[in-house]
C-alpha cells in the first residue's frame, strides 16, 4: 500500500503537470492507496485557494476519490460526513474537525462562523466560548 501527499493528489485531480499526473495516475492505477485526512484537508484549501476550485468541485473530486476500489481514506465516515455538510455550506476543514469529534460531547470554538453553519442536533454539539 503507498500512502500519497498532498502534491501526488493535486497532480491526479488538476492535471496541471503533465508528466506528474501521468506518474500519479500510474500508480493510482497499479497500487493500493491510503489517503491520510490531514491530506484531504491541505488539498482541499490547495484547490479552493490556490486553483480557486469551487467547494462543490472539490467535493465532487473527493467523493469520486473515495468510490476508488484500491483507495482507503483515514477515517472514512468523519470524511464523508464532512464531505455532506460541506455540500451544505460548511467550511471542509471545520467539517472535518467536527465530524472527527463525534466521539466527544461538545466542540468548543470561538469561531461564530462554524457554531453558525454547524447542523443543528449535531455531535458533538458546537459551544461558543
Amino acid at each position: 500500500m503507498h500512502a500519497v501527499d498532498t502534491s501526488v493528489l493535486v497532480r491526479l485531480l488538476t492535471g496541471d503537470d503533465a508528466d506528474q499526473t501521468k506518474r500519479a495516475a500510474a500508480l493510482f492505477k497499479k497500487e493500493a492507496i491510503f489517503v491520510p485526512k490531514t491530506v484531504l484537508l491541505e488539498t482541499e484549501w490547495v484547490l479552493r485557494r490556490l486553483y480557486r476550485l469551487a467547494p462543490k468541485v472539490v467535493v465532487g473530486a473527493f467523493r469520486k476519490l473515495s468510490g476508488l476500489g484500491n483507495v482507503e481514506i483515514e477515517q472514512l465516515p468523519a470524511v464523508t460526513q464532512a464531505l455532506q455538510w460541506c455540500e451544505n455550506g460548511m467550511d471542509f476543514a471545520d467539517a472535518l474537525h467536527l465530524a472527527s469529534s463525534r466521539n466527544s460531547n461538545k466542540f468548543a470554538t470561538f469561531d461564530g462562523q462554524l457554531k453558525k453553519s454547524a447542523p443543528a442536533g449535531t455531535k458533538p454539539a458546537v459551544r461558543l466560548l
